[in-house]
């Protein structure tokens, strides 16, 4: 039985491809395609080294039409969930390393490309700046300007540290509360005065076009669709799971799921609450 090259660095090359493109099925392609390219190349020296550069160069390739694509999507684009964080992680000793929440792709999705491939490789898969600077055809003079821009960037944007599960878990448990019971009051009470809510539902299913901002704002939405659902009695069933390595909720209508939704949690509260609807994107998820 033949050795599978890519098997000893799939989780590594996954992660990096997933981060790069926010779509776990794009990902998986991704790594389709630098297996043939692998296949078909000559004297490889370094596997790793090699799926890495091809792996990087063939998102710069898709990232150029995604930009196209996100510029007519109905509402506001979303990453793709997951519920394998582990399978995706460098396993390196960074302070991202581990970090697969929807507010750092959010962020990484404000750089450029070759920003955000540089910042990736290195400050999150611990690449040196030699095998960077062969990925992306560029100096390594560059690629540390590249990078450390996007660190600024990144940090200037999520100047907090990621919230402890014990804090994602109690607001989590304190927001279903609040939302079944019609608390607009209780709600609003977990918010940040300048809370966001994120509904991604790609133009298929039914979700706010633009950024809900503010806490009364949030709240009151939350609270009447709770309110439209029951109305229209439907079982609602609110399932806990780890979603891009934080405890989130899959929430289901009438045994079937409808959205995942996460939060982003600063200082005790929530500042941030994305829901996402695509089905596309949830296509992975239906067998939970």
């Amino acid at each position: 039985m033949s050795v599978d090259p890519l098997a000893p660095h799939r989780g590594k090359l996954l992660g990096l491809a997933y981060r790069m493109l926010g779509s776990r099925a794009d990902a998986e392609d991704v790594l389709q395609d630098a297996y043939v390219r692998y296949a078909g190349a000559r004297d490889v020296r370094n596997d790793e080294a090699f799926f890495t550069t091809v792996v990087t160069r063939l998102c710069l390739d898709r990232l150029k039409s995604a930009r196209a694509a996100r510029e007519i999507y109905v509402g506001p684009w979303l990453p793709e969930p997951v519920l394998d964080a582990e399978d995706l992680s460098p396993h390196a000793a960074t302070e991202l390393a581990d970090d697969l929440s929807f507010a750092l792709l959010l962020a990484l999705e404000r750089l450029s490309p070759s920003e955000r491939a540089a910042f990736l490789l290195h400050d999150v898969f611990d690449a040196p700046f030699t095998e960077i600077g062969a990925a992306l055809g560029k100096s390594e003079a560059a690629c540390r300007q590249l990078a450390a821009r996007a660190r600024k960037a990144i940090r200037d944007e999520r100047a907090a540290s990621p919230a402890p599960d014990d804090a994602h878990h109690r607001l989590l448990a304190e927001f279903g509360r609040a939302v079944a019971s019609g608390d607009v009051a209780g709600l609003k009470a977990l918010l940040r005065e300048d809370a966001v809510a994120l509904t991604d539902g790609g133009g298929v299913k039914a979700a706010a076009l633009n950024p809900i901002r503010g806490a009364d704002k949030v709240a009151r939405f939350y609270i009447g669709l709770a309110r439209k659902h029951g109305r229209r009695d439907r079982e609602v069933a609110l399932r806990p799971a780890e979603i891009n390595g934080a405890p989130g909720l899959l929430i289901l209508l009438d045994g079937v799921l409808d959205q995942t939704l996460s939060l982003d949690i600063q200082a005790g509260r929530i500042a941030a609450i994305y829901s996402v609807r695509n089905p596309e994107k949830l296509r992975a998820l239906y067998l939970c």
